[in-house]
């Protein structure tokens, strides 16, 4: 994707919505919030706004350390933005490293980079690093809801998961929800309207209570 002129000059001086790394997103969620949620690698928005707009009791943060598709999701949600979201243009690790513990209701990983070499895999959002920060942030019965167009990474996150502790609460090898229920992408449009798989699991943080 071509950097547009304009991202440079958008984040240089961002709206008050958008913040540089997750250091100072506790200061804005209040107790009138129900839940807390995460998306990591929100691209270029869809998800998030529609989502937050949708369930205006629950806050929402999203996280994309590409700056080109952040200034793209950043410039979407400038003219309807709502008390309930933040925009976070971040590397995921870093964030994660600066969020309180079981601080995050939910953790939503949508189509995630697969990182199909076998020597990148630890890249992958559901390696067992990654997933041990989302235990640690994951308030007590938190939840991981992810899905992917990419077989090979839904079956190694299903194991990753599984390895971890998490409990399986929903699994889909060919998802599809009403748009009311689930907000859809463009990037989901798109592989929709080729009729590829949609893969979708929720997990459950054990509850230690």
């Amino acid at each position: 994707m071509r950097k547009k002129p304009w991202v440079d000059t958008l984040l240089e001086n961002p709206p008050k919505f958008v913040h540089k790394d997750c250091k100072f997103v506790h200061q804005n969620i209040t107790k009138e919030f129900e839940r807390v949620h995460l998306e990591i690698g929100s691209g270029k928005g869809d998800y998030w706004i529609l989502m937050s707009q949708a369930n205006p009791q629950d806050f929402w943060i999203g996280i994309e350390k590409d700056t080109k598709v952040a200034a793209i999701a950043i410039k979407k949600a400038m003219d309807s933005i709502q008390n309930n979201q933040i925009f976070v243009v971040a590397d995921a690790q870093q964030c994660l490293d600066d969020i309180q513990d079981a601080f995050v209701d939910i953790i939503h990983l949508n189509f995630s980079d697969p990182w199909p070499k076998k020597r990148t895999h630890k890249r992958r959002l559901s390696a067992s690093s990654f997933i041990a920060q989302y235990h640690r942030i994951l308030s007590a019965d938190g939840q991981i809801i992810m899905k992917t167009d990419n077989k090979d990474l839904f079956e190694y996150s299903m194991v990753s998961f599984s390895q971890a502790g998490f409990v399986l609460e929903d699994m889909s090898v060919d998802f599809r929800r009403t748009f009311h229920e689930d907000a859809i992408s463009e990037y989901e449009a798109r592989f929709m309207s080729l009729n590829q798989p949609i893969y979708r699991c929720v997990w459950r943080k054990k509850s230690h209570g």
